[in-house]
């Protein structure tokens, strides 16, 4: 940064991921050493905490913190420390800078809907930008991190809400609704959003490495979307004749209609996927011929697609199905016509997903079903009948057919001292129920085939693949595993997160630069603001808007998706209850003043103001001893007025504990791992 007699600004224009000076001043913690005279400020009007800034700064000095103020004020935010006031020393370092700068959340918090939810979508951004009518530039940020609005608009199980500072005043934020308005809104434009690729090499063409997803359902579709992003061209195996995997297969037409996923997968084709459908890898094709085809990494994302049953005698009667299979059947012509008493065992989305006047089981109490609360809410309606704490205990047939169920009493699904499922049962206690059919949703479990045979995957639980929890690598290193293949089944919005850091992943392991899989990696370190800690002085006292059922068809007969998007003027109310929680917060003693984080703001929150006029002073090279050696004198006379501060008490602590740990190893030094509260 060039400021002298002149007043000419500039700033310098090379990649910070190879800056040199910059490494230098964050290994010493040094920030003067690469620092402009300009600091980055947060404009608190216009700032929606969405962390575009805190993503880009090279410097760690951009974090989210909140907005709100606490009952004792606003939060005081720690800053780093300087050795312009205190001795300085090897216990100040910061070997682990690369991985320390990642950490974009101050420890008191930020948004908790963007906390809670686990794809981490900037929720405050995009109903800023709802509520000023800019819809696509809405779908453009959700897209950022979740490349299925619409779907998600439909059948998310909405943790950002359950998490919603408002839900403390009266109601939380529909937040789905306005992410279902705005996806649809775009989805009918003639000219859709395209995301713009990112390419980072020195061609500026597309990398031509090979990647490998097998599988089409929300992990892999995320995957493939977001490497599409980065610049590669993915090819997609689908043993199915469509891509979707669970989203197309697994959730009802009434919940989730085709066309809405057609529509979402439309744009990952335009970016250039190949998705090739009817191809069942390790059985058509194995992965060491893909391997031959030149393809250099894998993602395996293929789901739990096998049903389990409760292993009781006369479970597969006639009359008995799995619900996954049940589920795919209904999509097919020969769809099955149920009639009589029909039970479904589970008390999970995908057991109400197949219920429709029939009983409902679950193991769960009421109020700890696995269901989403719509799913239970509208059951109701249907007049499904739920039982709760019983499952399954004997089978009745005749002549080979289904014709009853016997119900036994479930006293514990949880173990209190591991937390894991290990349900306990009453015997006695027993109900009979007649039962001409019988849908088994009480879980799902992976079927491998030969998918990975020849690998050097291995496998925990029996069927699970050992995975590395950052970045889903196995023990076959090209090979990367993601989705309900790897947690188990969840939700569609944990499969796409996944999906979405798989793509880092994969990214850094066809890298022709032996890129660390983890050195200087984004650690979506997030923390949630406390909510029981905070003071509202105003707030919009709309109701929260509801969508609603479309009542123009008896939607109880009809697999028609009858739910209603909300109209603009519902959403200009919804969008205004937002509370906006969170801001970014910038610590003007890291910040280096680059002004990257300037570049990035969509909402003109962020600025360069001039603060450090002297660190832009040009002084010639026959005259820097001496200016060195005036600065170490006033900085010498400032550390003996600083002995007795908070900083020198805190870095004489520091010191003491760096000695303490390096006493048998004086030439070990590690740095700090975690986030550092005090610098």
């Amino acid at each position: 940064n060039i400021d002298g007699a002149d007043h000419i600004f500039d700033i310098c224009n090379c990649n910070v991921d190879i800056c040199n000076a910059l490494r230098t001043s964050l290994l010493y913690n040094t920030p003067y050493m690469s620092k402009s005279g300009y600091v980055a400020k947060v404009d608190t009007n216009k700032c929606v905490a969405c962390g575009a800034c805190t993503e880009v700064c090279p410097a760690g000095a951009a974090k989210l913190g909140q907005k709100l103020c606490t009952k004792n004020g606003p939060v005081k935010y720690p800053k780093q420390i300087l050795p312009n006031k205190i001795h300085w020393g090897k216990y100040a370092w910061d070997e682990n800078y690369r991985n320390t700068i990642k950490y974009h959340t101050h420890d008191s918090g930020t948004s908790p809907c963007k906390v809670a939810c686990p794809a981490h979508v900037p929720v405050q951004g995009y109903l800023q930008l709802a509520k000023e009518g800019k819809y696509v530039e809405a779908l453009a940020l959700i897209k950022k991190e979740n490349p299925f609005p619409a779907v998600c608009g439909r059948v998310c199980n909405k943790r950002c809400e359950d998490a919603c500072t408002r839900g403390t005043i009266d109601d939380p934020v529909s937040i789905d609704a306005v992410k279902k308005f705005v996806a649809d809104y775009e989805i009918k434009q003639a000219n859709r959003y395209v995301p713009e690729k990112i390419i980072k090499n020195a061609t500026g063409k597309p990398f031509n490495n090979k990647i490998a997803i097998i599988g089409a359902g929300p992990a892999g579709l995320s995957c493939a979307y977001y490497l599409a992003v980065k610049g590669y061209t993915p090819t997609k195996y689908k043993k199915n004749e469509k891509p979707g995997g669970m989203l197309r297969y697994g959730i009802p037409e009434y919940k989730l209609e085709k066309n809405v996923i057609d529509a979402e997968i439309d744009i990952i084709k335009k970016l250039g996927v190949e998705i090739k459908c009817g191809v069942e890898v390790g059985k058509d094709i194995s992965i060491e011929e893909l391997k031959k085809q030149g393809y250099e990494a894998f993602y395996v994302a293929i789901g739990c697609q096998g049903g389990r049953l409760p292993g009781l005698e006369n479970e597969k009667a006639d009359g008995t199905f799995v619900a996954l299979d049940f589920l795919k059947q209904t999509l097919s012509p020969n769809k099955p016509k149920l009639s009589g008493n029909v039970v479904v065992i589970g008390g999970g989305n995908l057991a109400f997903a197949c219920a429709s006047k029939v009983t409902v089981v679950a193991l769960e109490e009421k109020d700890k079903m696995l269901a989403t609360k719509e799913e239970i809410e509208e059951s109701k309606e249907e007049n499904i009948e739920i039982i709760n704490s019983y499952g399954p205990k004997r089978i009745a047939v005749n002549g080979g057919k289904v014709i009853g169920l016997t119900l036994k009493k479930c006293t514990q699904t949880i173990d209190p001292s591991t937390l894991k499922f290990a349900p306990k049962y009453d015997e006695t206690d027993t109900k009979e129920l007649q039962a001409d059919y019988i849908i088994f949703a009480i879980g799902q479990e992976i079927v491998w085939g030969d998918l990975l045979k020849g690998t050097n995957v291995k496998f925990w639980k029996g069927n699970y693949p050992v995975a590395d929890k950052y970045t889903y690598q196995t023990g076959d290193d090209c090979i990367f595993v993601g989705g309900d293949v790897n947690t188990g089944p969840k939700f569609v919005i944990d499969a796409i997160a996944q999906g979405h850091e798989a793509s880092e992943s994969l990214a850094r392991f066809v890298s022709k630069n032996n890129v660390s899989q983890t050195l200087g990696r984004d650690r979506r370190y997030f923390v949630s603001l406390n909510k029981q800690d905070i003071i509202l002085e105003g707030y919009d006292n709309a109701f929260r808007q509801k969508e609603g059922m479309d009542t123009s068809f008896d939607y109880h007969k009809s697999f028609k998706d009858a739910h209603n998007t909300f109209s603009e003027a519902q959403v200009k109310t919804e969008t205004k209850r937002c509370l906006s929680c969170g801001q970014s917060i910038i610590d003007t003693n890291r910040c280096i003043g680059c002004g990257l984080c300037t570049t990035k703001c969509e909402f003109d929150a962020i600025h360069l103001i001039k603060n450090e006029p002297k660190c832009s002073d040009l002084r010639k090279a026959e005259n820097k001893v001496t200016g060195l050696l005036s600065y170490a004198a006033k900085r010498g006379v400032k550390i003996i007025f600083n002995s007795l501060s908070k900083d020198a008490r805190i870095m004489r602590k520091r010191r003491k504990e760096f000695k303490k740990a390096n006493k048998n190893n004086p030439n070990k030094h590690t740095g700090y791992s975690v986030p550092p509260k005090t610098f």
